[in-house]
């Protein structure tokens, strides 16, 4: 188990979730879910479809509330009744829609629905000059090197439109990081480029929760690893407590997938 030597006090997680539950009707979606989301840190969360993803998502954003344990923002017990508190709290979530509009400039799509203005009262307009500018520095700095911040976002490939999505979150202060499937859809050389830029994101110390079903993309970047299967927890591990193997056994069901290779094997001519 990992812990801190020498005595010394570590301050609170930004974000930690203990024994949360959520049900819906007769269906537990969510039952004893803890772990801890920390500055710099990359807490992967692990599950096939039908794990509870989803529906820990729609917790940590603010969507819904659990029904059951408790989630503390720096150690405080908060209650979300809205994304926008959420968001208020810094906590961003990047659904694997991205809430992008293809046919908008990248930077028109960077600022949507926060657009800087110059003047005052009727003589108030867009600052379309900033807009640009801010978003070609805002991707620099987060090492996104692309063409021509007015090209439309729909030229982009998926890697990078994930890219324009986190680095738009960092700007805008997140300090958690909600990252939905983010390589999902994308081949081996796109998966990595979102994997360095989740990478950029922690090394500017955010907190990053990466939900996937991949423990090959979730591996090289996690810090810890909470493991879901039918809405309950198979544990949550600092890296150094499972390797890679493991974790895609765990994932898999372990028995199960011993049980399924013996059924596959061919038998020896």
């Amino acid at each position: 188990m990992s812990g801190v030597g020498g005595g010394a006090t570590q301050s609170p997680p930004l974000l930690e979730l203990r024994d949360v539950g959520k049900d819906y009707g007769s269906v537990i979606a969510l039952d004893g879910i803890s772990t801890t989301v920390r500055a710099g840190e990359v807490t992967c969360v692990l599950g096939d479809n039908g794990a509870g993803k989803s529906t820990l998502i729609k917790i940590l954003s603010g969507v819904h509330r659990p029904d059951r344990g408790e989630l503390l923002l720096d150690g405080r017990p908060v209650a979300f009744g809205a994304p926008r508190d959420a968001l208020d709290a810094g906590i961003a979530t990047v659904y694997q829609d991205l809430a992008m509009i293809p046919l908008m400039a990248i930077w028109r799509n960077f600022f949507l629905g926060a657009e800087p203005t110059r003047g005052w009262g009727p003589f108030r307009r867009f600052d379309a000059a900033t807009a640009r500018e801010t978003t070609r520095r805002a991707l620099a700095e987060m090492g996104i090197d692309l063409r021509d911040p007015d090209q439309p976002v729909g030229t982009l490939s998926g890697g990078e439109r994930q890219s324009v999505a986190i680095a738009r979150a960092v700007h805008f202060g997140a300090r958690v990081l909600i990252l939905d499937e983010p390589t999902s859809a994308l081949g081996v050389k796109q998966a990595g480029v979102v994997l360095r830029y989740v990478a950029q994101a922690r090394d500017r110390g955010v907190g990053v929760v990466l939900i996937t079903h991949n423990p090959h993309h979730a591996y090289p970047v996690g810090d810890r690893f909470l493991l879901l299967n039918r809405g309950r927890s198979l544990g949550s591990f600092a890296k150094g407590e499972v390797d890679r193997d493991e974790l895609t056994r765990l994932m898999a069901g372990g028995a199960e997938l011993d049980q399924l290779t013996h059924e596959l094997e061919r038998p020896p001519s």
